[in-house]
């Protein structure tokens, strides 16, 4: 069974930079589902789904697949009846395991289901640290609203590494060009779209029942300066025996560092996220006048607040430079 341990902290990231560069963090992701992949086993996760808009859990079995998992999603994910899938699967192939990765909310729904049904000594659970989910309505609207200006959507990413992981690159390919989803990102940061039940999130806390928690360690320049690498970090907070074992089993794909939850604090670790003073107006303001009425009154930034940033940032030391 998968018994509760103090929590271990590291820092760590991927030793093949090809993979760093793809992933939205430090390729936690990527590690521990390509030691699954690799030996047989099913990996459960989100995919986005380009056809109609949303992101959807799915049974993932080869690396081809896993790709279209990786990288951050503004968006929140629909499970379906994957919990049901998972079992069925597990019960078809008695000697597999399989690992669920999903959001706080649903990798302890996961949890919960596989503790009911008498296979949580078959599955590996991870949670991803999570800022919210805002409604599925919104990017729905957005990404329908691109397409009848500029064509169908073929990519998307919301952190490119171009500019190093620090300062992420939002965008979209339509017709072969990027086209920058800053407003939509915006919107996601400013907290006006967000699922209510978000602005209580019981899962705000690095004390989890999952196996590990995995996220971007952020200000990791700042506490853990020599192991720094401005191409991604990941965060792994280990919770159980099960997670451990876990660890040990991909740590070799990893450059790794011993952390503690002092070094590694963020505020989604401590509190769920502000429910947003403007909430109530976006949401009115967006039934009434619509998508592209809310991304430009609400996900622009005038041209002196801009500069106040800029500012800002300078002064806390967070521009990057090659």
């Amino acid at each position: 069974m998968a018994d509760l341990i103090d929590t271990i902290v590291y820092a760590g990231r991927l030793k093949e930079k090809s993979a760093l560069l793809s992933s939205s963090s430090g390729g936690a992701f990527t590690a521990i589902s390509d030691f699954f992949l690799k030996n047989g086993n099913l990996v459960v996760a989100a995919i986005y789904n380009y056809e109609n808009y949303t992101t959807e859990f799915q049974m993932i079995t080869d690396e081809k697949m896993r790709e279209k998992a990786k990288g951050s999603k503004y968006m929140q994910s629909k499970p379906g009846d994957i919990f049901r899938q998972a079992y069925y699967w597990l019960m078809q192939n008695a000697e597999k395991t399989l690992l669920f990765v999903g959001m706080g909310c649903q990798s302890d729904g996961f949890r919960k289901f596989a503790e009911l049904k008498g296979i949580r000594d078959r599955v590996y659970i991870v949670d991803i640290i999570c800022h919210g989910s805002p409604s599925p309505k919104i990017w729905r609207d957005y990404a329908e609203s691109i397409q009848k200006k500029a064509g169908k959507i073929t990519y998307l990413t919301f952190k490119d590494k171009r500019n190093g992981w620090n300062s992420p690159t939002a965008y979209v390919k339509v017709n072969g060009k990027e086209r920058l989803i800053k407003d939509y990102v915006r919107v996601f940061y400013n907290k006006c779209a967000l699922r209510p039940s978000c602005y209580e999130c019981p899962y705000a806390t690095t004390e989890r029942k999952t196996d590990i928690t995995i996220g971007d360690f952020w200000h990791i320049e700042e506490k853990i300066p020599d192991f720094y690498d401005s191409y991604g970090n990941s965060l792994l907070l280990i919770h159980t025996n099960r997670g451990k074992e876990l660890f040990e089993m991909i740590k070799n794909d990893l450059d790794y560092r011993l952390s503690n939850t002092t070094q590694c604090w963020q505020a989604n670790l401590e509190a769920p996220t502000k429910r947003s003073e403007q909430r109530e107006a976006f949401w009115d303001d967006y039934q009434k006048k619509g998508i592209n009425f809310v991304m430009k009154k609400y996900g622009t930034v005038s041209v002196i607040k801009a500069l106040k940033n800029k500012i800002s940032k300078i002064l806390r030391g967070g521009v990057q430079t090659k």
